[in-house]
């Protein structure tokens, strides 16, 4: 079955045991939403602003992050562009 919906209001909405597998979200704002107990498995992010998303006890084997900026974003604590550096200078071939 495929629907859409478009040109909607549905600020603060619940979607409870729902499926959007192979859903398409497009020009869409979820700022300030909370996704609890999420199956994101194979799914792609473009163009995706993060500033301020806080991602905990997550299962992020396999995941890959390309041309992002990392200004401010931690791992663990850990500021990424300052792994990054030491990580760079520990291993110049890999440019």
């Amino acid at each position: 079955m495929k629907s859409r919906t478009e040109d909607a209001d549905l600020t603060e909405a619940e979607f409870i045991n729902t499926n959007l597998s192979a859903a398409r979200f497009r020009d869409v704002n979820l700022a300030g939403a909370h996704f609890i107990d999420i199956n994101l498995t194979g799914t792609r992010f473009e163009d995706v602003n993060l500033t301020g998303a806080v991602i905990r006890n997550a299962n992020c084997s396999g995941m890959t992050i390309e041309d992002a900026r990392y200004d401010s974003m931690r791992i663990d604590g850990i500021l990424v562009t300052e792994l990054l550096r030491v990580y760079r200078r520990q291993h110049p071939e890999v440019l």
